[in-house]
C-alpha cells in the first residue's frame, strides 16, 4: 500500500476530505512535497512554526538533550535543568503575579489545567467563556465551546458552564461570587482573528476583582510575539490570573502551558496530593527547543518586524470582493463572501504554491498567519496570488 492508502486505512481521520498532500520536508518558510514542488507556508502549522521550519539552534538543542537524556520521570519530581530553565525564562519574561509554570503537552490540556486550578483556587464551580471561542476539543476544553454543532454527539460535558458574548460589555455583569473564572482568548483564533476590545478587557479585570473571579488567558494562538509583542495581552496593560500558551511555545515541537502566581500553584500540590499530574509533560527535549525557540525569537528580533508586515500585507490585499480584514499582526482573516467562494480561492492558491486556510467558526475567511520570518518579498508572493485567484473566482 503506498503512504497515502495506508494514511486513510490506519490513521484516523478528523474529517472525510483531509488535503491528502504529501510532504516530503520543510525549510524556512516553505513546505516541499514528494515531487518537490514548494509552498509558502501562510499558516505555520496552525500558528506553530513561528521561526518558520528546521531552525538550526532549535535543533542544535534537541539533538543536545537527546545526547543527554529523554524522558526521567513523571514531571514535577526529578530536578531537570530544561524544565527548570524554561519555567524561569517564563518567570522573567511575565508580570510578578504570572511566576510559576506548570508544562502539559498541548493547549487543551493547558485548559484543562486552568479550570482544575480556578476551581481549587476560589472553591467555586461555574465557569464563563465566550461565545465563539475555542481553547482545544478534550472533553473540558470542548465543554468552553459554545457551538452545539461540536458539542451534541460527546455530551453530558462538564456542568456549571455559561457564556457570555466576545467584546459585550454589558454581559460582564454574568460574573458573579459564584463564578470561579472567566476564560477568554486575548485574540479570539477560530472565529477569524478578533482582536479584544481594551474596554472589554478593562471590565473583565474590574468585575473579576470585585467579585473574587480567576481572569483567564488563553494565547495559545496569540503568544511568542505575533501580535508584535512577547504575548498579546502586554497591548492591553490587562494582566490575568492565569495564562495559557502552547502551540508556538515549543517552536515546532508539542508543548502547552498553564502559568500563575506561585501561591496558586501551591494547592495543586494540596488536598488532595498530586492534584495534577502529567507523564510527559515538560518533556526535556520539547523543554529544550521551547528555551532556544524564546532565545532565537530575541536573537532575530523578529517582534520588529511584525507590525510593518502587517501593514504590507493590509496595503496590497485590496480587491472588491474582500469585505474587511481582520486581526493584527501576523494574525489577520480576509473576509469574503461565503465559504464556496473561500474554498475556491483556498484552493487555488494552493496550487500556485501558497498554503493557506479557512477557520473553524469563519469558514469564509482565508487564514494568515505565516512564520514570523517571513519576508517582505514573501509577502508581496502571497498577496500578489491571493489577489490573482480573487479575480480568477469573482471573474
Amino acid at each position: 500500500m503506498t503512504p497515502k492508502q495506508l494514511f486513510l486505512t490506519h490513521q484516523a481521520q478528523t474529517t472525510h476530505f483531509p488535503l491528502m498532500m504529501e510532504m516530503e520536508k520543510a525549510e524556512g518558510n516553505y513546505l516541499y512535497d514528494k515531487a518537490g514542488k514548494a509552498y509558502l507556508d501562510l499558516i505555520s502549522g496552525i500558528s506553530v512554526s513561528h521561526l518558520g521550519h528546521g531552525n538550526q539552534r532549535v535543533k542544535a538543542a534537541i539533538k543536545a538533550q537527546v545526547d543527554k537524556h529523554m524522558h526521567l520521570m513523571i514531571y514535577g519530581e526529578f530536578v531537570q535543568n530544561p524544565q527548570v530553565m524554561l519555567c524561569a525564562e517564563l518567570a522573567k519574561l511575565l508580570p510578578e503575579n504570572l511566576n510559576c509554570t506548570y508544562l502539559v503537552n498541548s493547549g487543551a490540556e493547558a485548559t484543562d489545567g486552568a479550570l482544575k486550578l480556578a476551581k481549587r483556587v476560589t472553591g467555586r464551580a461555574q465557569i464563563l467563556a465566550c461565545k465563539n471561542a475555542y481553547h482545544g476539543s478534550t472533553h473540558a476544553a470542548l465543554s468552553l465551546n459554545s457551538e452545539e454543532y461540536y458539542k451534541q454527539a460527546f455530551r453530558p460535558l462538564l456542568p456549571g458552564i455559561d457564556f457570555i458574548e466576545f467584546n459585550n460589555l454589558t454581559d460582564v455583569s454574568k460574573i458573579n461570587e459564584q463564578t470561579a473564572c472567566i476564560i477568554t482568548e486575548v485574540i479570539q483564533g477560530e472565529a477569524g482573528y478578533l482582536p479584544a476590545n481594551l474596554e472589554f478587557l478593562q471590565a473583565l479585570r474590574s468585575r473579576c476583582n470585585e467579585t473574587g473571579t480567576l481572569l483567564i488567558f488563553d494565547e495559545i494562538q496569540s503568544g511568542m510575539g505575533k501580535t508584535g509583542t512577547l504575548f498579546a495581552f502586554e497591548k492591553y496593560g490587562i494582566v490575568p490570573d492565569i495564562l495559557l500558551l502552547g502551540k508556538a511555545l515549543g517552536a515546532g515541537m508539542p508543548i502547552g502551558a498553564f502559568v500563575s502566581s506561585k501561591t496558586n500553584m501551591n494547592l495543586l500540590a494540596d488536598a488532595p496530593i498530586l492534584g495534577h499530574i502529567t507523564t510527559f509533560g515538560g518533556h526535556p527535549v520539547v523543554a529544550a527547543a521551547a528555551l532556544a525557540g524564546i532565545e532565537e525569537l530575541f536573537r532575530l528580533n523578529l517582534l520588529e518586524s511584525v507590525q510593518k508586515k502587517e501593514q504590507l500585507f493590509r496595503k496590497l490585499l485590496i480587491h472588491p470582493a474582500i469585505c474587511r480584514i481582520t486581526g493584527t499582526g501576523l494574525m489577520l482573516g480576509i473576509e469574503l463572501d461565503n465559504f464556496d467562494n473561500n474554498l475556491k480561492v483556498i484552493q487555488a492558491c494552493m496550487e500556485q504554491g501558497l498554503l493557506t486556510d479557512w477557520f473553524l467558526f469563519a469558514n469564509h475567511k482565508i487564514r494568515i498567519a505565516p512564520p514570523l520570518t517571513i519576508t517582505f518579498e514573501e509577502i508581496e508572493f502571497a498577496s500578489n496570488v491571493i489577489v490573482g485567484q480573487l479575480n480568477a473566482v469573482y471573474a
